[in-house]
């Protein structure tokens, strides 16, 4: 006879299997934080902030500053970002609040540096909100970065200047828009793993991104990968999950 799931409740039963514990923490009555994410993941349950009050977002920071490894809050507005570096110690913002951006990204407790360097490569300078987002997303999981601006195919001259320094780098974050193109010709020119992100930069028939996203799904140069429009954050994440795992086959684990 097969058990029932009144015999073994769930919360019994991850507990039971020894990979899942109950994770769900409330907060303000209007957030559960995922606790367990970065034990099951190897990556923290990050802060989407739009569509929250500030005083949400900043009530779900100062919690999630009592838990293991870095906390990330994404898309934050300037009045956002200055309340939550006034509200706490230690915060770093991605870009610095003192320059013009779109969105801000708020990082405290961030892991320390690794070995590993990444290459965050524009296409153009409109593409630096995004580059900043995954900038800050690699500094909380400890990824140093170094970031080559305004290099797209148009002034190709630009690119090729650089391109003995992009090769330096262990893993390559490249953000483009209009017909994106830059992602492909890094894909033939390094041995660097890619991950691509169509930003929504451009004209009418650039469709907010959608031209740059097709462009880059249909590239001929092999070994790349995409994420979706605009998603820094989502590049990042990936890149800080291959060198866990390669950290983990070095040492053993």
């Amino acid at each position: 006879m097969s058990a029932t799931q009144d015999d073994h409740p769930f919360e019994e039963a991850l507990n039971t299997t020894g990979t899942v514990r109950p994770w769900a923490e409330p907060v303000g009555g209007f957030a559960l934080i995922d606790t367990d994410r970065l034990r099951r993941t190897g990556l923290p349950e990050a802060i989407y902030s739009p569509s929250k009050t500030l005083e949400q977002v900043v009530e779900i920071f100062g919690h999630q500053l009592d838990q293991d490894g870095p906390v990330i809050a994404t898309r934050c507005s300037f009045e956002l970002a200055s309340a939550i570096t006034s509200s706490f110690d230690k915060v770093r913002v991605f870009p610095d609040l003192n320059r013009s951006s779109p969105y801000f990204t708020c990082v405290s407790h961030a892991n320390p540096p690794g070995k590993y360097v990444v290459g965050l490569i524009t296409a153009g300078t409109s593409d630096l909100a995004v580059a900043h987002e995954a900038e800050a997303t690699l500094f909380a999981m400890g990824t140093p970065t170094d970031l080559i601006c305004d290099v797209g195919v148009a002034g190709i001259y630009r690119l090729l200047d650089k391109i003995e320094t992009i090769r330096k780098f262990d893993a390559l974050i490249v953000m483009a828009g209009m017909e994106a193109s830059l992602a492909s010709v890094l894909g033939g020119l390094v041995t660097a793993p890619i991950v691509a992100v169509p930003t929504s930069t451009g004209y009418g028939s650039s469709l907010e991104g959608i031209t740059a996203t097709l462009s880059m799904l249909a590239s001929c140069a092999p070994g790349i990968s995409i994420v979706g429009i605009d998603n820094g954050f989502g590049a990042a994440c990936s890149v800080s999950k291959l060198f866990g795992l390669l950290s983990r086959k070095m040492s053993g684990e």
